[in-house]
């Protein structure tokens, strides 16, 4: 099956021909496995570079938990007080590294992406913010579609993880629903990527068969973004509670993804992960030429 392979971001085409990692920045106190370690613009910087080294070809930079407990608003000044300076630091020194601003506000959003960042992470698929899709068009941004249902407060919950009929047919029909939106605020069809939503108002067999069934969504010709990792279904799986112990389960969901069509893996350990895909893409690779 012919996966994406490219991706166009604010006039760069970044290649998909091998899996990308996407490194985790989380600028929050509340973030569900590292929130408050990297709050301060120097922490953030210093785990940024880590991540660099480690092997991410991009950054997500977030200042919005949406973590499954306690999730709360924050106002946009504070979300941009928190990220603003870690994406025009990143963007002044490291000028190769791809920024992605993970946000569901547009004002969030379009100050990120004119500081220097690529990308917008939508957790929301843009349906939180009704000026997200004209901001990410005029600028020219990729964007990454995630399927989620409800709020801030409650889209990581169970609160909405009831589905009527076939979860994955329903999962996938809003998705597309949201991938027409962006279409018709005037998001370039090469720019949108889209993401299943791991975690995301999704039980653990949601979760699950989402990630068995990747293909599906794959077959659009939209890069597919899998972040999968330490999530409470690796937990439930494996019997580890400690979301940072959760390495092992996190690393396998991703090279099951990649070889179901992933193409970008949002990712908490980057070293671990970057080694396991390389040598998943060359298997691959060499099965390809027999």
């Amino acid at each position: 099956m012919p996966f994406a392979t490219h991706w166009s971001i604010r006039g760069r085409e970044l290649s998909l021909t091998r899996p990308l990692v996407m490194g985790i920045v989380n600028v929050t106190p509340d973030s569900f496995s590292d929130g408050g370690r990297y709050l301060s613009p120097g922490t953030a910087l210093a785990h940024a570079a880590k991540l660099i080294v480690e092997g991410a070809d991009i950054l997500d930079v977030g200042g919005e938990s949406t973590r499954p407990q306690g999730a709360t608003v924050v106002s946009a000044d504070e979300e941009l007080r928190r990220v603003l300076p870690v994406i025009r630091t990143l963007a002044a020194e490291r000028p190769k590294i791809v920024i992605s601003v993970d946000t569901v506000k547009a004002s969030v959003a379009e100050a990120a992406l004119t500081a220097g960042a690529h990308i917008v992470n939508d957790v929301s698929g843009m349906r939180v913010d009704s000026e997200m899709g004209s901001v990410c068009a005029s600028l020219g941004a990729g964007v990454i579609l995630m399927h989620s249902r409800g709020g801030v407060t409650d889209m990581a919950t169970f609160a909405h993880a009831d589905y009527e009929g076939d979860f994955l047919e329903v999962m996938l029909s809003e998705l597309g629903e949201r991938v027409r939106d962006a279409e018709r605020a005037g998001v370039e069809r090469g720019a949108i990527a889209v993401d299943p939503g791991i975690g995301f108002s999704k039980r653990v067999e949601h979760s699950l068969r989402a990630l068995a069934c990747l293909e599906r969504l794959a077959a659009w010709g939209h890069p597919v973004v899998v972040g999968a990792s330490r999530k409470r279904f690796i937990g439930e799986v494996t019997g580890e509670s400690n979301p940072s112990h959760r390495v092992f389960g996190s690393v396998g969901a991703a090279v099951t993804a990649y070889l179901r069509g992933a193409r970008v893996l949002r990712v908490h350990d980057v070293a671990a992960t970057r080694h396991a895909l390389d040598v998943a893409a060359a298997i691959d690779a060499a099965g390809s030429e027999s």
